[in-house]
């Protein structure tokens, strides 16, 4: 070979070196910068403690907990929980990680909206942002993450349009936008994601029906539409998600009736279809559920029978069937459900005995057949079920006696059994269970004496014995237990010292109780129960005084009815003493009420309330009363003969003028009646429920009456000593006179608050008025009746009673204001418009579940006082949402004290 040659091979040999060692430098020196770009990212984002960011630090950023890198030192995964990041989630750069695959920042406080930047990770396969307090919409960028397979977003605040861009990510196999507040329908381009294994769309508002492209993912196995407002029925297509092993559609607006083609899911192992409108019957092919484990259908209008192959699911650990029309008998079948944990069949119409073997079912932990016809023995084979920690038998027609066997339930909290016929004793024993919270035995027929050793009981928090016939002496009870009925018995003796802070109506209807409670006699002096010589003599000498004390008595009140006659004899006007008349002109006497009622004839019967019947009347002087008489068979009864009296003493002690009047009373044990100005519109509820009168009680009178009955409210808590609480404000006990103005009546179940004390008491009102926390504590407050208050408000603009509206309205976005006032009025104008609106506000606001974030009754009457009207959009464009939201109505502390 030339030495040219050589020399050129040579060169050119060289030239090529120098090439690929320039080439490698530049790659190497890239992937340096690329890293380098990565570290400083991190670095810069300020999601990471200053432990791992100095400069001190010798831990490479791959080395960090919440980093993992791959063999060439790049980020390919972010993995950070718990961690307060707040606003920091924009401080990232994005762009300077082309090799991210996952990102999963759960619960880690984020805050704001998602940064469009993100639609940069290319290579994103895992996104998590759940658990924050993300908001706004979803940004268009994410349609860039074309390889996403995994993508979570449940517990934020996002809102908008369902996000139909994520529809295209045809890649995705989890997707949950749950507990967010999107609306609109579900778009069928969902059936676009044929890998899906699962889907939830739970806890939002979206609306419209279940799209049948649902069908299209064969695949999904886990599907959760619960809590929107779905309507329509069920699509028939859902029965090809053949592979579908959870199926929640529970808390939606589904109707038409149960179809059978969901019992050929077989793969199923969780249904809920709660809270729905779903009617139909359960059909038998049922059995074929063979792998199911948790069936709920509560809250529906479901009929006919269960069928007898619920027998057939042997894995079933929960069949909740509740406030439904289901009729029949339990199906002995339903024993060889051997895994039931529980059981739950109440407010049905369920008849016949409880057949079934109870000791198939040893692993019952929650029974309740509570609210049924069911009639028949308790079962002794309960004492199989020693993990049972619930037993709800009430409101049936149970009879029989409390099996001794019950003692074996070991595990026991709660038993309810009242509202049956049951009779004999309590079982002794039952103190030996030691962990029962609740006994209540009340409504029945049961006797004997009650075990002492339950005053024993460490965890007894609720003990009622009411309306029984129980004998013996009331024991000592633990201190731990915060309510006791043991009203209407026969029980006799003292009233132990530990009782001393009940109210005296945990005690009324025992003749034979004594002791220092506030309406029973004292007791003897225990010396004197030791001597039988005292003991004696006092039975006789006792009856002997009150004999002739009567016969004095007697003679006094015959003398000086003979002065009486003559006087009322020889008077122009009758002067209204007898009978203890309250003269309220001088004019009023107990022969013009008997004359005026034709003697409390029917004919002159107006109404019947809640412890007597109400009578129309017109005096000789001219004036129309209404007399309220409590029948002799009530006035027997201690709780009505109080509550009458109770109302003289309220309304004799308070005068406003939106206040029902007392006019004057009689208390004479023959005849005991009240009476009253009268309403000539009678009821609000009477009003609301007619619908030529609801259409003349105009917005403009609606609106006039919810400031009434606020100002007297305001009246009653705030410028009253002591305040008085009125306990039962409802429709039915506003007045309504000539022109359709309001007054606060019926103040049977008023109570002075005391301030020195915890005003604890019976639950007294009407359901559905009723502040929720009276459902688990008896104390007494103003801010009972602020919520009653709310209550009836809303009735009055709905036109109905609002208890649907009134559970729901906390999520529904997509319910305006406009839809929900009485249809049967014209839309309100312009200016009423600005009322209802501000009256609709402080309804919710007075609605609030907690006491303390309700507004009081005097900042009510001071806002409805107030000249300045709330500046509001038109009532068609303001949600229920919005207006249980606004923080111009959310009540501070500082107010609520």
């Amino acid at each position: 070979m030339a030495p040219s040659v050589s020399i050129s091979i040579l060169v050119l040999a060289l030239w090529v070196l120098c090439i690929f060692t320039h080439s490698t430098t530049m790659v190497v020196a890239a992937k340096s910068s690329a890293l380098e770009l990565e570290a400083k990212a991190l670095l810069e984002s300020g999601w990471w403690s200053s432990n791992y960011t100095t400069n001190g630090s010798s831990l490479s950023h791959c080395a960090w907990p919440e980093i993992i890198c791959n063999d060439g030192g790049s980020v390919t995964w972010i993995q950070i929980y718990g961690v307060d990041l707040g606003d920091k989630f924009r401080k990232l750069n994005f762009s300077s990680f082309p090799n991210l695959e996952g990102l999963d920042l759960y619960n880690t406080g984020l805050q704001g909206s998602i940064p469009p930047e993100i639609g940069t990770l290319s290579k994103l396969t895992y996104l998590s942002l759940s658990m924050n307090n993300l908001t706004g919409n979803l940004p268009l960028s994410l349609t860039n993450l074309t390889q996403l397979e995994m993508f979570s977003i449940h517990n934020n605040l996002f809102s908008g349009e369902f996000p139909l861009l994520l529809a295209n990510l045809t890649q995705l196999e989890t997707f949950d936008i749950s507990s967010n507040l999107f609306s609109g329908s579900i778009p069928k381009e969902l059936g676009n994601l044929k890998n899906l294994y699962s889907l939830d769309l739970s806890n939002n508002t979206l609306t419209g029906p279940i799209p049948s492209t649902l069908s299209l993912l064969t695949g999904l196995f886990y599907l959760d539409l619960s809590s929107n407002e779905i309507s329509g029925s069920i699509a028939s297509e859902i029965r090809f998600l053949k592979h579908l092993e959870y199926l929640d559609l529970q808390q939606n607006k589904l109707t038409g009736p149960l179809p059978s083609f969901l019992w050929h899911l077989t793969n199923l192992t969780y249904l809920s279809l709660n809270s729905n409108q779903i009617n139909g019957s359960i059909a038998a092919e049922i059995g074929n559920m063979k792998n199911l484990e948790k069936l709920y259908l509560n809250y529906n209008d479901i009929a006919g029978q269960i069928p007898i192959t619920i027998g057939h699911l042997t894995n079933l650990r929960t069949l909740s069937l509740a406030w439904n029309q289901i009729s029949g008998s339990i199906p002995a079948e339903i024993a060889n459900c051997i895994l039931l944990r529980n059981l739950t069949l109440s407010h049905n119409y369920l008849t016949g005995t409880i057949s079934f073997d109870m000791s198939n079912l040893y692993l019952l932990v929650y029974l309740d057949l509570s609210y049924n016809n069911l009639s028949g023995f308790i079962p002794r084979t309960i004492n199989h079920l020693t993990v049972l920690e619930t037993l709800s038998l009430n409101w049936n027609q149970i009879n029989g006696s409390i099996p001794t066997e019950i003692i074996d339930c070991q595990s026991l909290r709660h038993l309810s059994l009242s509202h049956n016929s049951l009779s004999g004793y309590i079982p002794f024993h039952i103190s030996d269970l030691h962990f029962l919270n609740a006994i209540d035995l009340s409504h029945n027929n049961i006797s004997g004496d009650i075990p002492f050793e339950l005053g024993d009981s460490p965890s007894l928090e609720l003990l009622d014995f009411s309306y029984n016939n129980l004998t013996g002496n009331i024991p000592n009870i633990s201190i731990s237990i915060k309510e006791i009925n043991f009203s209407y018995n026969s029980l006799h003796g003292q009233i132990p010292n530990g009782y001393l802070n009940c109210s005296p109506y945990t005690f009324i209807g025992n003749k034979d109780l004594c002791g220092d409670i506030k309406g029973f006699p004292p007791c003897f002096p225990s010396f004197l129960n030791n001597n039988k010589s005292i003991v004696h003599l006092i039975k006789i000498v006792v009856p002997l005084s009150f004999f002739l004390v009567v016969l004095l008595v007697g003679f006094f009140s015959l003398s000086r009815r003979g002065d009486k006659k003559t006087k009322y004899e020889s008077s122009e006007t009758k002067n209204g003493d007898l009978f203890s008349i309250w003269n309220y002109d001088g004019k009023i006497a107990y022969e013009d009420i008997i004359e005026a009622t034709k003697d409390f004839d029917i004919s002159c019967c107006i109404g019947t309330g809640g412890y007597g019947s109400v009578y129309k009347a017109q005096l000789p002087s001219g004036k129309v009363v209404a007399i309220k008489k409590l029948h002799r068979l009530e006035a027997e009864n201690p709780t009505f003969d109080k509550s009458f009296k109770n109302e003289i003493k309220m309304l004799a002690a308070i005068r406003h003028r939106n206040i029902v009047k007392l006019l004057g009373y009689c208390l004479h044990y023959r005849c005991m009646f009240l009476i009253y100005e009268y309403m000539e519109r009678g009821s609000l509820f009477s009003v609301l429920s007619n619908d030529v009168e609801a259409v003349e009680f105009d917005w403009m009178k609606r609106m006039n009456v919810i400031k009434s009955i606020a100002h007297a409210l305001c009246y009653m808590h705030h410028e009253c000593v002591p305040a008085i609480v009125h306990r039962d404000i409802t429709s039915n006990n506003i007045l309504l006179n000539s022109k359709l103005e309001g007054f606060v009546s019926d103040f049977g179940m008023a109570k002075c608050l005391d301030p020195n004390s915890s005003n604890q008491t019976l639950v007294a009102g009407t359901y559905g008025y009723l502040a929720p926390e009276l459902a688990y504590t008896m104390v007494v407050t103003e801010k009972c009746d602020v919520y009653s208050f709310g209550v009836v408000a809303l009735e009055i603009l709905t036109g109905r009673h609002p208890g649907e509206l009134m559970t729901s309205f906390s999520t529904s976005q997509s319910v305006m204001l406009n839809e929900i006032l009485d249809q049967r009025l014209p839309p309100p104008n312009r200016l009423v418009a600005k009322d209802v609106f501000l009256v609709a506000a402080i309804s919710f606001a007075c609605l609030h579940t907690k006491p303390k974030s309700r507004p009081t009754m005097k900042w009510v009457s001071q806002e409805f006082l107030s000249h300045k009207k709330p500046v509001t959009n038109p009532l068609h464009s303001v949600s229920l949402w919005q207006l249980r939201n606004q923080e111009n109505y959310t009540i501070g502390e500082s107010e609520t004290q």
